[in-house]
């Protein structure tokens, strides 16, 4: 069993949309990147950031976005075959002779993009003026196909996930952003919970259109019946967890849960702080009295599984999230990145795409989120989409939904 998921979504157009619209996504979401990297250009000096596992150089972020579409279209004379393209087939030049050397991610190492001869900010800009002009024009000699338009959506959508992260290194500098589009809104106060019977649902995007590889490919999963959380959980169902001592209490946390309290010392969620008597939430570097009718975000999977624990719930699987979010009954996703009870693991017939680094490095090594969040450009929010991290990763906007036990 699966439901049609509509076609009039912005996800929908930027996975199935041909040149006109590709090319209007593209310019937008160029102009949402620089108008962030501005936001940064202000508040930091030098654009310079402290050396941490979860950060970029921003100057490095801007100048790899433009790389990477740069590689995959202009400079690629196998751009027309799509997913079949050859990733090591010879390049042609690009804008920057160095290019490859700045802004391979699968190249350069992390540590190693604080110490880099970056172009500054306005060589940057003008390489990804070039760039996107190239690719707005090789765009219009376009075949219509699918396969021809496949590195011009992934690019779209690439740019789209440097954007949000982007976003949570802002809430984690404290670099304001101010673009109302960013910012979290209100849970609706009663959600109830959706009844899912027993059922064999098929789990996986088919291969019409753009699909990333995990996404691939279609197959059965059995499900049991269930209740499902209507809504994502908000901070006045999950401050009560904090205020019981949940921190505290061994028992609602996992071995790799307490170990992790242990090193990281946390007593409530990242960017909570209790303050006479009530609770304020930092957000983009400002404190501001907490709405508790707003989801519980950024959260570990561990805060999540404890939460359950203390609650005497679960989290769902990915197939029976997958299921709900395409199902007839009222869902609301897309305000928190959810996470799930599935480890990140290939679908069975997986393949590679050519954009080896996307998914094949981090099998076993990662835990499933679904949805997206308020940072997330809504042409990534897809009921199909994979988001993937460590479970110690809290600058994440992450948050849950539950299942009956």
């Amino acid at each position: 069993m699966r439901l049609q998921e509509p076609v009039s979504t912005p996800a929908h157009s930027a996975r199935c949309g041909h040149a006109a619209e590709l090319a209007r996504e593209l310019q937008a979401s160029r102009r949402d990147t620089l108008a962030t990297f501005d936001a940064y250009a202000r508040a930091l000096r030098d654009l310079a950031v402290p050396y941490r596992a979860e950060l970029n150089p921003p100057l490095w972020e801007l100048g790899h976005v433009g790389w990477f579409q740069e590689h995959w279209i202009a400079r690629n004379p196998q751009r027309h075959r799509g997913a079949g393209a050859d990733p090591d087939a010879p390049r042609r030049a690009g804008v920057r002779a160095d290019g490859d050397a700045l802004y391979d991610a699968g190249r350069v190492a992390h540590a190693a993009r604080w110490s880099l001869p970056l172009p500054d900010a306005a060589r940057t800009r003008a390489d990804l003026e070039v760039q996107l002009a190239r690719t707005l024009d090789l765009l219009l000699q376009s075949p219509q196909t699918d396969p021809a338009l496949y590195f011009f959506r992934l690019a779209l959508l690439h740019e789209d996930m440097h954007h949000e992260a982007a976003l949570y290194m802002a809430q984690s500098l404290a670099v304001p952003i101010d673009d109302p589009r960013w910012q979290p809104a209100p849970a609706a106060a009663s959600g109830g919970e959706i009844a899912v019977g027993a059922a064999t649902f098929v789990l996986g995007a088919a291969a019409a259109g753009f699909c990333f590889d995990n996404e691939l490919r279609p197959h059965p999963v059995p499900l049991g019946e269930t209740l499902i959380d209507a809504r994502v959980l908000r901070w006045a169902e999950f401050l009560p967890f904090v205020d019981d001592g949940g921190y505290r209490d061994p028992r609602w946390w996992t071995p790799q849960g307490r170990a992790w309290l242990s090193q990281s010392g946390a007593t409530a969620p990242r960017y909570l702080r209790r303050i006479d008597g009530g609770w304020q939430q930092r957000r983009y570097g400002v404190w501001v009295d907490l709405d508790e009718a707003l989801p519980a975000v950024h959260l570990t999977l561990f805060e999540a599984q404890a939460w359950c624990a203390w609650a005497g719930r679960r989290l769902p699987t990915e197939a029976e999230w997958e299921r709900a979010a395409v199902g007839d009954q009222p869902f609301a996703w897309g305000q928190v990145w959810e996470w799930t009870a599935s480890a990140f693991a290939p679908y069975p017939g997986f393949t590679p795409h050519p954009y080896r680094d996307y998914s094949a490095p981090w099998f076993g090594t990662r835990t499933v989120l679904r949805g997206g969040s308020f940072m997330t450009q809504p042409r990534m929010r897809h009921p199909c989409y994979r988001n993937f991290f460590e479970p110690h990763r809290n600058d994440v906007p992450a948050g849950l939904r539950s299942c009956a036990r």
